[in-house]
C-alpha cells in the first residue's frame, strides 16, 4: 500500500541543510539555512523544528550537528524567548515566597537601580558571561555622573543575577548559569573601629542619665545587634536563670514610608545569652522606671511588651535611636563611630578578657567561629604578642637568677 504524500516524518535530531537567496533593493544576499527535527507536538502529532541560519554553510552545519546531538543524548532545550527583565519580574513574584521581606525589598531594589536598566532587554537565552562580567566591570569603573559602586555592592548584585539565572536552569529556561564564571573584585574588609577603653569610659560618662542610657548599655555590653536590641521584648528575659533569649529583630521596611515589624535573624538561628549580672540588675530598673513612665501616659499607652521603647511604650524609631548616638559620640570625640561600633566593642573586650572565640561566636550569634576569627582575628593577634612578651620578661628573670 502507497504512502500517503506527505506522510513521511523526519525522526528526533534528524535535519537538512540549504542555500537560501533573498533579493532586496536590488541586492542579492545568499545565506544558508538549516532544519532540525526536535520532536513532535504530543496534541497533533506534527514535528517541531528548529532552524538555524549562517552565512556560510560550514557555521549551520556545526550548529546543527551540536543540536542533533543534544536532541539524541536528552538534553536539548527549547530556546527562552523572554528577556532576561521579563524573566526577573516572574522570578521576583513567583520564586521568593520563603525569603524575608526585608531580603526581597533589597534584591527587587537592584533589579530596579542595577540590573534591568543595563540588561533588562537582553533575551536570556543570549546572556552570555562576557556580557555579565562587563556589566561588573562597569559598575567598578564608575564615571564622572556616577561613582564607582564598592566591591561589596557588585557581590551583592551578583548574588542576586546568579540565584535568578540559577532558576532559570532549574525550570529548563537555560542549560546552564552564565555568571558562574565571572570574577568579581575582591572585597577588602573595612578595618573595624571598636571604642578603646578610654573611649568607652567618656561614652559611659556621656550618657549618663540619658533617655537610652540602659539601651545603650546593653548594647555595649552584649554586644547584641541594633534590631535585635530594638526588638528584645521582656518575656525573652529570665531573670531567674540570668539569661536573654535573641530570637527576632526590629526592622523598617526599605522604602518610603516603610512600616516596621518583626524579622528573623540574620542567621536565622536563636541564641541565649548569659549577661553580667550588673546588666540584669540594669534591666530590672529600666522595667521599673519604664512601667512608671507608662502609668503616667495613661489610656495613651501601649503594652507592646518591648524591653526599650518611648513613653508611651511604642517601639523606639531606628532614626532616633542613630541620631542621639551619633551626638554623644561627636561630643567625645568619636564622630567616626557608629551604632555598630558598640558590638565590636563588646566582642574586642570579651576577647581581651579572656573569652574563647567558640563563646564569643555564640554571643554573638555569628554562623561559625570561623568567621568571628576573621572580624577579629587581629585582636588575637595582638594578644599573642602580648603573650610573648610576657614569656620573654619571664625568660629575663629566670636568667637573671
Amino acid at each position: 500500500m502507497a504512502k500517503k504524500k506527505g506522510s513521511r516524518r523526519n525522526a528526533p535530531g534528524a535535519g537538512n541543510i540549504r542555500k537560501k537567496i533573498v533579493h532586496k533593493n536590488g541586492q542579492e544576499y545568499v545565506y544558508w539555512e538549516a532544519r532540525l527535527t526536535v520532536g513532535f507536538d504530543p496534541g497533533t502529532g506534527k514535528q517541531i523544528q528548529r532552524s538555524f541560519t549562517g552565512k556560510t554553510q560550514k557555521e549551520v552545519r556545526e550548529r546543527l550537528q551540536a543540536a542533533a546531538v543534544e536532541v539524541n543524548t536528552g538534553t536539548y532545550t527549547e530556546p527562552c524567548k523572554i528577556t532576561l527583565g521579563e524573566w526577573l519580574d516572574l522570578w521576583a513574584a513567583d520564586y521568593l515566597g520563603g525569603v524575608k521581606p526585608f531580603t526581597v525589598a533589597s534584591y527587587t531594589g537592584q533589579i530596579r537601580n542595577h540590573i534591568k536598566p543595563a540588561l533588562g532587554a537582553v533575551k536570556l537565552e543570549s546572556l552570555n558571561t562576557n556580557t555579565i562580567q562587563r556589566f561588573y566591570n562597569s559598575f567598578g569603573a564608575g564615571t564622572r555622573e556616577r561613582p564607582g559602586l564598592s566591591p561589596k555592592t557588585i557581590k551583592n548584585i551578583h548574588g542576586v543575577l546568579h540565584k535568578a539565572l540559577q532558576q532559570a536552569v532549574a525550570v529548563g529556561y537555560l542549560r546552564f548559569n552564565p555568571s558562574e564564571a565571572c570574577t568579581l573584585p575582591r572585597i577588602v574588609r573595612k578595618e573595624i573601629l571598636p571604642l578603646d577603653e578610654t573611649d568607652s569610659l567618656a561614652f559611659l560618662k556621656a550618657i549618663r542619665g540619658h533617655p537610652f542610657e540602659a539601651l545603650f548599655k546593653v548594647t555595649l555590653f552584649t554586644g547584641m545587634r541594633e534590631g535585635e536590641v530594638l526588638g528584645l521584648m521582656w518575656n525573652c528575659i529570665d531573670f531567674g536563670k540570668g539569661t536573654i533569649l535573641i530570637n527576632k529583630q526590629l526592622q523598617r521596611e526599605k522604602k518610603k514610608g516603610g512600616v516596621y515589624h518583626f524579622a528573623s535573624l540574620k542567621n536565622d538561628k536563636a541564641r541565649i545569652i548569659m549577661p553580667a549580672p550588673s546588666i540584669l540588675e540594669l534591666l530590672k530598673q529600666h522595667r521599673a522606671a519604664q512601667a512608671e513612665r507608662q502609668r503616667l501616659a495613661g489610656p495613651l499607652r501601649e503594652p507592646s511588651g518591648l524591653v526599650f521603647t518611648n513613653d508611651l511604650g511604642q517601639h523606639l524609631a531606628t532614626h532616633t535611636v542613630y541620631t542621639a548616638f551619633k551626638r554623644i559620640v561627636t561630643a567625645i570625640g568619636r564622630p567616626d563611630a557608629r551604632f555598630h561600633d558598640l558590638r565590636h566593642s563588646y566582642a574586642v573586650a570579651a576577647i581581651r578578657s579572656g573569652d574563647d572565640i567558640k563563646t564569643v561566636q555564640g554571643n554573638l550569634g555569628h554562623a561559625t567561629a570561623a568567621f568571628t576569627l576573621d572580624v577579629y582575628g587581629h585582636v588575637t593577634d595582638q594578644m599573642k604578642q602580648e603573650s610573648a612578651a610576657r614569656m620573654e620578661s619571664y625568660i629575663k628573670d629566670i636568667l637573671d637568677l
